[in-house]
């Protein structure tokens, strides 16, 4: 089995510079680049990771809990994460926890078992257990995305969610609506009541309220949208336009919406949250509330690399901010084609 000596004598350059090359740890020159991958490929040698990580103190490996990867707005802040790992010669072991607090767990008992250098958790739940276990281990590094702002032990990514809210209720208002309805994430989750608050401080400004039956609890996944806009269309309503606090759950209305032989926006607008990719191609394209999924992906791993860095590094708070994105699913109440 060929070694790294064997790599470094084939390419003609030092040991060292094999493992800047492998490690990605210090720029070198193309030409020694072009023969170390060279030799690696004739050679076909492989590093032992095991044996590095024992000798140098860390893997380059990512540990991340996401509460699932399948969902639109979780792919696309995992497949962030993923991309600057790769370019930063990093490893990512995902782990999807479903917010069950048993697998939460585990993949943390798992990842430190792996000697992660740093963690990642995204996780709609973080249960007591969980947070107990973390702060078991001060010596990991850990960024944790849109939790609560009263944590003193990790780096804290929000998206001001109030805000968001805010400019989905005061851009309903400018065109014209004054009677709405709301279909939430689940309540008890922060995210869920800034949206909430937002939404109805917009509502206040202008001296407009949301009437409590006209506030449908979901959970953030098109089953639940489309159950919740079935609910508002039985009551009768007079709501003209509905703000579903994610795309997903903006689809699962969408569907209801048609189904029921009315069509959006002239009979029902509808606005969502996140600015999901498949939000471009609904029919009508989804008017939503933009949340940076690429940048906060990439900001939570670029401040996790910091803290492994600097091992006297101070918590800190980064806030994202929302934007509205305006595409056709939204229009005046009344307007016709």
């Amino acid at each position: 089995m060929a070694t790294i000596k064997d790599v470094a004598a084939k390419a003609g350059v030092s040991i060292s510079t094999v493992s800047h090359v492998l490690n990605r740890t210090r720029k070198v020159s193309d030409a020694a680049r072009t023969r170390v991958e060279q030799a690696v490929c004739e050679l076909n040698y492989a590093p032992n990771s095991v044996a590095r990580s024992l000798k140098v103190n860390h893997t380059r490996t990512i540990g991340m809990l996401v509460t699932t990867s399948v969902h639109p707005f979780f792919a696309e802040v995992v497949q962030a994460v993923e991309d600057l790992c790769f370019e930063l010669g990093y490893s990512l072991i995902l782990c999807n926890t479903e917010n069950r607090p048993e697998r939460q767990l585990m993949h943390l008992r798992m990842l430190l078992e792996k000697r992660v250098d740093g963690l990642l958790v995204i996780c709609t739940d973080t249960p007591p257990s969980l947070t107990e276990l973390l702060h078991q281990h001060p010596e990991l590094p850990l960024v944790m995305l849109d939790w609560s702002r009263n944590n003193d032990f990790a780096d804290i990514i929000h998206d001001n969610a109030d805000i968001g809210g805010h400019l989905a209720g005061k851009y309903l208002i400018e065109q014209g609506h004054r009677r709405f309805a709301c279909i939430t994430g689940q309540l008890h989750k922060g995210t869920s009541r800034l949206r909430l608050d937002g939404f109805t401080s917009a509502l206040a400004e202008a001296g407009l309220t949301l009437p409590p039956d006209h506030i449908i609890e979901g959970d953030f996944e098109t089953d639940s949208g489309y159950r919740a806009m079935q609910a508002l269309l039985r009551r009768r309503t007079d709501a003209t336009a509905v703000f579903a606090f994610s795309d997903t759950m903006a689809f699962g209305a969408l569907c209801a919406i048609t189904q029921a032989g009315l069509r959006v926006p002239r009979d029902i607008s509808v606005i969502g949250y996140d600015d999901v990719n498949l939000a471009r191609f609904t029919s009508p394209p989804l008017t939503t509330i933009s949340h940076p999924k690429r940048t906060l992906g990439r900001w939570a791993l670029e401040l996790l690399l910091k803290r492994i860095k600097e091992k006297d590094h101070r918590p800190e708070q980064l806030e994202l901010q929302p934007r509205l994105v305006v595409r056709e699913s939204v229009c005046p109440p009344g307007s016709r084609d």
